[in-house]
């Protein structure tokens, strides 16, 4: 498979890639890493006519700060840097351990921590090149008027499979956007969008900046990923957990799930739950099996979406234990 043809501009600073962007217009788009853009362009999913790479700008590169006054984290940090930082490994090991999860070491290498958190969604009937989807009359997403994994519908149910994007929601974080209307900062858990099409609540003239997580502030959180293989596999389910207590009585938590739909699900009745109680294997049983009845996968990624949905209580199990 090969590219199409594009136009590659590569600003030196942020005014300049969104001046490019707001010019060009709607057949532009902003790329980093490209592990995603370049192999949608290939399989003709994407097709921009300007590329606007984004990955020299200094501003976009840097980490600063730390768990006690909270971090910044450029959106061209590449993945491999966020695994090793030494004071996200220290201070934000979730965030740490959630990126090692992502992908093979060279893909990390490349990849980046922005272009994680706006992964486009995943479908088994999207996710395949050109010839094949044209075989099937192409489906809702792109080029068709049909989704084939529930025909029924006028809802694209494409996934949404980054390891990042559940975390960031379970710790609070937020994410800085750049236009030549200026700067916006909004709530991870406000990014996204249930509708695999239309799945970031972004604007596509808007770049992302920065992500910026919270002060620690005796907050903890864990990850798990279920997927085929050990590496390099998309997880077909991701649940990210998030505790404060005080004085061993909780007082703030979530429970989030991802790559079960096109949006992360937050299973808001787990933190109602724990709110005012001990972390103890009751309570941890209790919101796993809340986090089961919520979980409704659907049949367009790995693995029989029944198990996956069974798979929910058990690797809440494993988040929330591991957070005891």
């Amino acid at each position: 498979m090969r590219l199409p043809k594009f136009e590659y501009r590569t600003p030196q600073t942020i005014a300049e890639a969104v001046k490019i962007m707001a010019d060009v217009g709607p057949t532009a788009q902003f790329v980093a890493g490209g592990t995603d853009l370049y192999p949608n362009m290939k399989r003709r999913q994407q097709t921009p006519q300007t590329v606007i790479s984004v990955m020299r700008l200094n501003e976009l590169n840097q980490i600063s700060g730390d768990g006690s006054h909270g971090l910044r984290i450029g959106a061209s940090v590449i993945l491999t840097d966020v695994c090793e930082n030494e004071i996200i490994n220290r201070d934000y090991p979730v965030v740490a351990r959630a990126a090692r999860t992502i992908s093979t070491p060279l893909l990390r290498n490349m990849g980046t921590i922005g272009g994680n958190l706006l992964l486009d969604t995943r479908c088994n009937y999207y996710d395949q090149n050109f010839e094949w989807r044209k075989g099937i009359n192409f489906c809702l997403k792109k080029d068709g008027d049909i989704c084939w994994v529930a025909p029924g519908s006028s809802k694209c149910w494409a996934v949404q499979s980054s390891d990042l994007v559940p975390v960031m929601v379970a710790i609070g974080a937020k994410l800085r956007f750049a236009s030549t209307l200026g700067e916006r900062v909004i709530d991870a858990a406000g990014l996204y969008n249930d509708d695999g099409i239309d799945y970031l609540h972004k604007r596509p003239d808007e770049l992302l900046v920065s992500i910026e997580l919270p002060p620690t502030n005796g907050w903890r959180a864990s990850y798990q990923k279920l997927r085929r293989r050990g590496a390099f596999d998309f997880p077909v389910l991701g649940v990210a957990a998030y505790i404060k207590d005080e004085g061993g009585v909780v007082s703030d938590a979530r429970v989030v799930l991802g790559g079960i739909a096109p949006a992360p699900v937050e299973i808001k009745e787990a933190g109602s739950m724990l709110v005012g109680k001990a972390l103890n294997d009751e309570q941890i049983q209790i919101v796993a099996e809340a986090a089961y009845v919520k979980a409704r996968p659907l049949d367009n990624t790995d693995f029989v979406y029944q198990w996956r949905k069974q798979m929910a209580r058990q690797y809440t199990l494993r988040a929330l234990r591991e957070l005891v």
